[in-house]
């Protein structure tokens, strides 16, 4: 009989007490990877989905592309940048995470669906901050910028990512991107019309797609959103 819970991981963090899980889900009929931070849910391997689309998504504006970069915020379980390298036309990811526990997971192989993920050479794991990143170091520039840290622009984790979400944050991230590079960011919330106006600032195209999948827990759907923006207005205030 499989093993019905054990915790694989426990560390602290700036940000709280991480914590990565094993159980066994007799609806879904399988082993379920699960992380932590405090008392707060962030990821399961249960709902992968968007986290995939998130990648996918982005990727297929970029028609015709060849030797893409890609940069990833958020590691998590790994899905989105698995996702990314399932693309032939990437020959440079570049993930930054900021949690080193997450970074020791991958390193450690303790996650069976993204074994070979922290070792394949097109792929660079680095631990640092996204949001400073973007905000402090444009020179790097990259085909797609993937982002998945926050639960929604609106639901932060740490108060000081919020003014990412703004028209402002937004363009500095955008001086990463070349001229035909896309932003894509994974949301937990529906679309929302707010976040909507501060992309339509900072780029010539956007939109938002609900991604709809289903829930073995609930016996019926669940949905997240990924935005997809490019054509940044290079001149706009």
């Amino acid at each position: 009989m499989p093993l019905r819970f054990e915790e694989l991981d426990f560390q602290p963090t700036p940000m709280g007490e991480i914590s990565l899980r094993r159980r066994y889900d007799p609806a879904a009929k399988v082993d379920v990877y699960e992380v932590r931070l405090g008392d707060e849910y962030l990821m399961s391997s249960l709902f992968t989905v968007a986290e995939r689309e998130l990648a996918t998504l982005a990727l297929a504006r970029l028609e015709g592309g060849t030797a893409l970069r890609v940069l990833v915020g958020g590691l998590g379980l790994g899905y989105t940048a698995l996702a990314a390298l399932a693309d032939p036309r990437v020959t440079d990811l570049t993930v930054v995470e900021y949690s080193g526990p997450v970074l020791d997971w991958h390193r450690r192989e303790l996650l069976p669906d993204a074994a070979g993920l922290a070792t394949d050479p097109r792929c660079r794991l680095v631990q640092d901050d996204f949001f400073r990143l973007a905000r402090d170091e444009p020179q790097a520039r990259y085909d797609a910028i993937l982002l998945d840290i926050d639960h929604s622009p609106r639901h932060v984790l740490h108060p000081s990512h919020a003014a990412f979400y703004d028209a402002a944050g937004l363009r500095a991230m955008s001086a990463h991107l070349t001229d035909d590079g896309v932003f894509a960011l994974w949301s937990d919330d529906p679309p929302d019309a707010a976040f909507e106006a501060e992309l339509a600032r900072v780029f010539a195209e956007h939109s938002a797609h609900p991604v709809d999948f289903a829930n073995p827990i609930t016996g019926g759907e669940s949905s997240n959103t990924v935005y997809l923006a490019r054509g940044v207005l290079r001149d706009q205030d």
